[in-house]
């Protein structure tokens, strides 16, 4: 039988002889329970006390179930240390293993506040810690496309490069990874080496581009001079002279795209505010896209809402939209559909391009918007592409602050659309645009 039914036997046994002896049986088993009462709650004070001030202290001996509840009491708080100590082994291993990283690392809470920042956020990103503990991440690293990351649903598909705010020259791949809980992860990695390196690259194919356009010209002119010449040119060279001079046009075909992209990527700022009837443009691009179809007779739509105009600047998304077009007429069949849409909705504003053509194959598509990139090489050749018009249209819709939506299917065809931001978007009142018609 358990200690503390013995004790309480005998506190009562004793309580009730003394209650006999002075008559008062009941008074006596009162008073004894009264003492056990007081005696438990003197122990329970002293347990009370250990556990709020003294627990560092040896538990205070106290008999009975006292005694085994400091001594599970005791258990729990030795695994609890033990538990503590090994966290704060992980957690320093942790700290020194970000710290020790090239990256500057930040955990961010549910909120975008910061919880904790490695040694290299201060020399990329001005972030201490723990100074800036609880600070927002974006009230210090002040940028549009470091909000735009935070926001993105899906962040850990998208990266952004800026420059740092804290360290000049310097720039910087940002990520944003999900961490454990609610938690994100903001790695900021240096790329400065590798921007140097695309700004070499772009600077020579801009040189390049330059230094070919002379000669090519001059080419051009004295091949159009002895094709001119019905004497001194002698018939056999004619196709000859033919088969150079389109060669020729393709090589400045391609020199003048090298140009817009250099041209395109060293401005990265925002395009300008020119506001643009869309619907007079597809008109024009269709009525080339109409004669470079020729022969093989392409049936084209263009569904446009007139009263609807964009901002932006008008050489470039001329330039863009007319690629999407002309793609769509080189790999399309012969008497193809080419559908042209402009419209708004609450999303925004959208140019589409669908045919029924060849279609692509789903693994080209991440890689699609690369320069140079061919999906077939030799059809690529046989069509005159230079393997630049949709690195063009991607940096376009950049500086438009809009997005390239691609759909195919091998086969069936494509589907290429360009969605802008609604405040590119201007809506023109029907009496303006009657004007501007008439």
């Amino acid at each position: 039988m358990s200690p503390d039914i013995w004790r309480l036997v005998a506190w009562l046994l004793a309580g009730g002889l003394l209650g006999a002896f002075a008559g008062q049986t009941q008074a006596g088993l009162l008073c004894a329970a009264l003492g056990l009462l007081f005696w438990h709650y003197r122990h329970l004070r002293r347990l009370l006390r250990w556990l709020q001030v003294r627990m560092d202290e040896a538990a205070p001996d106290s008999p009975g179930i006292f005694e085994e509840i400091c001594r599970e009491i005791d258990y729990l708080h030795a695994r609890h240390r033990r538990r503590k100590r090994k966290l704060s082994r992980v957690l320093k291993q942790f700290q020194d293993a970000t710290t020790a990283l090239p990256d500057a690392t930040v955990i961010l809470n549910e909120d975008g506040s910061i919880q904790w920042a490695n040694t290299a956020a201060a020399e990329f990103l001005g972030i201490h810690w723990p100074e800036d503990a609880k600070q927002r991440l974006t009230h210090l690293v002040r940028h549009p496309a470091v909000v735009e990351l935070l926001n993105n649903p899906a962040p850990q598909d998208q990266s952004v490069e800026i420059p740092s705010p804290s360290k000049a020259g310097v720039h910087l791949s940002l990520r944003v990874v999900p961490y454990t809980g609610h938690q994100r992860l903001f790695v900021a990695r240096d790329v400065t080496r590798l921007h140097r390196l695309n700004e070499i690259r772009r600077d020579f194919v801009a040189n390049v581009s330059h230094e070919l356009r002379t000669p090519l010209t001059v080419v051009r002119g004295y091949i159009e001079t002895l094709r001119a010449d019905d004497k001194n040119c002698p018939a056999v060279w004619r196709p000859l002279l033919a088969q150079v001079e389109h060669h020729t046009e393709r090589m400045a075909h391609v020199i003048r795209d090298l140009l817009l992209l250099s041209r395109l990527e060293q401005n990265e700022q925002s395009a300008g505010r020119e506001e643009i009837a869309v619907p007079d443009m597809l008109g024009r691009i269709l009525a080339e896209a109409r004669a470079l179809s020729g022969e093989r007779r392409h049936l084209f739509s263009l569904e446009a809402d007139t009263g609807l105009h964009l901002v932006g600047a008008e050489s470039e998304l001329y330039s863009a939209f007319s690629n999407l077009i002309v793609n769509a007429v080189q790999y399309t069949p012969a008497r193809g559909v080419i559908r042209v849409r402009w419209y708004g909705d609450e999303h925004g504003g959208h140019f589409s391009v669908e045919d029924n053509g060849i279609g692509i194959p789903e693994h080209h598509l991440p890689r699609i918007t690369e320069r140079f990139y061919r999906v077939d090489q030799g059809r690529s050749r046989e069509t005159g592409g230079t393997g630049l018009g949709l690195a063009i249209v991607k940096h376009v819709l950049q500086r438009h602050e809009a997005r390239l939506h691609i759909e195919s299917t091998p086969g069936k065809g494509s589907l290429f659309r360009c969605d802008f931001p609604a405040d590119r978007l201007v809506s023109v009142p029907a009496d303006r645009e009657q004007k501007q018609s008439a």
